[in-house]
């Protein structure tokens, strides 16, 4: 029997590798964790789970054939658990960086219903960043 516990890691295909990682380090707070140029991937840490991001013009990236566009995302949305979740600290961190942020909504996750906030990063995947469960 396999017991899924949370999400490892998400690999996404980017275009402007820089952008992004402004978007995951500066606003979101990811680290880099490992880089290895030579095939194109950059690991970033978020929490206990990984980040992969891999330029389309890099040896990993190629393999995937086209670029991420509006006629073909290669994801429709990931989550990030986060804790604490204020709500007016997260906004005010993500407007220092540039983001926009969505409306708070109540959505079921991993851990039962709770608040959380969409985001897109710059090269539109969207980003759910979610709270605790109400008790």
């Amino acid at each position: 029997m396999i017991h899924i516990r949370e999400i490892d890691h998400l690999v996404l295909r980017v275009t402007d590798l820089d952008r992004m990682l402004r978007f995951y380090c500066d606003a979101l707070g990811c680290s880099i964790d490992r880089r290895v140029d030579s095939i194109g991937l950059v690991q970033l840490r978020a929490g206990s789970a990984m980040l992969d991001l891999v330029p389309v013009d890099g040896k990993l990236g190629r393999e995937g054939g086209a670029a991420p566009g509006k006629e073909g995302r290669n994801l429709d949305h990931f989550c990030f658990r986060v804790e604490p979740f204020d709500e007016a600290a997260i906004r005010a961190h993500l407007a220092a960086n540039g983001v926009a942020a969505g409306e708070l909504a109540s959505r079921n996750g991993a851990e039962g219903e709770g608040p959380s906030i969409y985001v897109t990063d710059p090269e539109g995947n969207v980003v759910e960043l979610k709270g605790p469960p109400y008790a």
